[in-house]
C-alpha cells in the first residue's frame, strides 16, 4: 500500500514522501513552483545514502527546473522526483507505485525520465497516471535534444569568450560519457573540435574516445585538463572549492544539473576569469522537447527544434546582464528567470 506524507520545505509549494514497502518504493516528489504552469521534471533513481541526502537533491533539482523553464520561455513550473534505491533492482511494480504517487499530485507535477530511468520505465508509470511525458511514440528519449541544446550553448560561450563560435580547433574536456555526454562529444568532434573525456565507467569513456578520436583521462583528472571548455555532463556539485582553483579552461559548458556546489562558486569562477554557461540554461533542450507534447496540436519536432534555437540567444543575453551589472553569470541567469516569474506572478504576462 502506498503511504504518502507531506514534508515541510520552506519556499516550496508541495513536497511529499511516498513509500510502498510491498512494491519496493521509497520516493520524494518536490514541487517548487507552479506560477508559470504545472511543475515538470524528471524521475531520478539513485542509491542515496539517506533520505536526507535524497531530499537535498530533489529540492535543488526542483528549484533548478523552475529556473530552467522560465529561462527557456516555457509555460511550466519546476518539480522533480527521486527514488531511493539500487538502479539494478528496479521493477515494474515499483514504477507502477511511482505512477500512483505522481497521480496523487493531480497534475501539479508532470514526470519524465532522468538518471537511471528510461522511456520504457515511463511507459510503466503511465499505466497509473497520464501526467508523464517523453513516452515512446511521442517526443521519446530527450537525451539527443539535451545534447543539442548544450552544443548551442557551447557555440554561444565560444562567441562570448573568443569572439567566434567556431568549434574547430577548440578542446572540450567532457566529464561523463552517458546518454547526453556521449552525444555532446560527438557533436563537438563532428564540428572539428578535440574531445578529452572521462567517466567512472572505463568502457563508456573508451566508446566515446573511439567514436570521436578523443583521448581519455581519469575521472579525478578531467577538470585539471588544459582545454578551452570544461563540460560537466555527470552529476552536480563538481564546481566547488577544490576543483575551481584547479581548472585550466576559459569556460564551463556542460549538461549536468546543479554544477555549482554553492551559489558563491559562480562568483569564484568569475573572479578566475572563467566564463560559466549556467547549466539550467544550456541543458534545457530535453525539457523543451517534452514540453511540446503538452502544447495544443501535440508534439511537433520541427517546432521543438525552433524553440531550442533560442537557447543560444538566451545565453548571450545572460552574458550581457553579467557584464552590464558586474555579477556572475549564475546570478545573471537567476535574474533572467526571476524577471519572467515575477511578471507572471504580478499578472503582467510572460516576459
Amino acid at each position: 500500500m502506498l503511504e504518502i506524507t507531506d514534508i515541510p520545505a520552506e519556499g516550496y509549494e508541495l513536497v511529499r514522501r511516498g513509500v510502498d514497502r510491498e512494491r519496493g518504493l521509497h520516493a520524494i516528489i518536490a514541487v517548487h513552483s507552479t506560477v508559470l504552469g504545472p511543475a515538470l521534471g524528471g524521475m531520478r533513481l539513485w542509491p542515496y545514502a539517506s533520505e536526507e541526502e535524497a531530499l537535498t537533491d530533489v529540492l535543488r533539482l526542483a528549484r533548478g527546473m523552475t529556473y530552467k523553464a522560465a529561462c527557456a520561455g516555457l509555460d511550466l513550473g519546476g518539480g522533480k522526483s527521486v527514488i531511493l534505491g539500487d538502479p539494478a533492482a528496479k521493477t515494474e511494480a515499483m514504477f507502477e507505485a511511482m505512477g500512483e504517487f505522481v497521480e496523487s499530485f493531480g497534475g501539479r507535477y508532470i514526470t519524465a525520465e532522468d538518471v537511471n530511468t528510461r522511456v520504457e520505465d515511463m511507459g510503466v508509470v503511465a499505466r497509473k497516471t497520464r501526467h508523464v511525458v517523453g513516452l515512446e511514440g511521442k517526443s521519446g528519449n530527450p537525451s539527443p535534444k539535451t545534447a543539442r541544446g548544450v552544443f548551442l550553448g557551447l557555440k554561444a560561450t565560444l562567441e562570448e569568450v573568443f569572439g567566434s563560435d567556431e568549434v574547430a580547433g577548440r578542446t572540450v574536456a567532457i566529464e561523463g560519457c552517458g546518454s547526453v555526454g556521449s552525444i555532446y562529444a560527438q557533436l563537438v568532434a563532428d564540428a572539428g573540435g578535440k574531445v578529452v573525456c572521462a567517466d567512472i565507467r572505463p568502457e563508456a569513456a573508451e566508446r566515446v574516445a573511439e567514436a570521436t578520436g578523443g583521448t581519455i583521462v581519469a575521472p579525478d583528472e578531467i577538470w585539471k585538463v588544459e582545454c578551452d571548455v570544461y563540460g560537466p555532463c555527470a552529476l552536480g556539485g563538481v564546481l566547488n572549492d577544490e576543483t575551481i582553483p584547479e581548472l585550466r579552461c576559459r569556460a564551463v559548458c556542460g549538461a549536468a544539473n546543479n554544477q555549482l556546489l554553492e551559489a558563491r562558486h559562480g562568483d569564484m569562477l568569475r573572479e578566475r576569469g572563467i566564463k560559466y554557461a549556467p547549466d539550467y540554461v544550456v541543458n534545457a533542450g530535453g525539457l523543451i522537447n517534452v514540453y511540446n507534447e503538452l502544447v495544443p496540436g501535440g508534439y511537433d519536432e520541427e517546432r521543438a527544434l525552433e524553440m531550442m534555437d533560442k537557447i543560444r540567444q538566451n545565453l548571450l543575453e545572460i552574458f550581457a546582464i553579467s557584464r552590464e551589472e558586474g555579477i556572475s553569470t549564475a546570478a545573471a541567469a537567476d535574474r533572467f528567470a526571476e524577471r519572467r516569474i515575477e511578471a507572471a506572478r504580478s499578472g503582467a504576462g510572460n516576459a
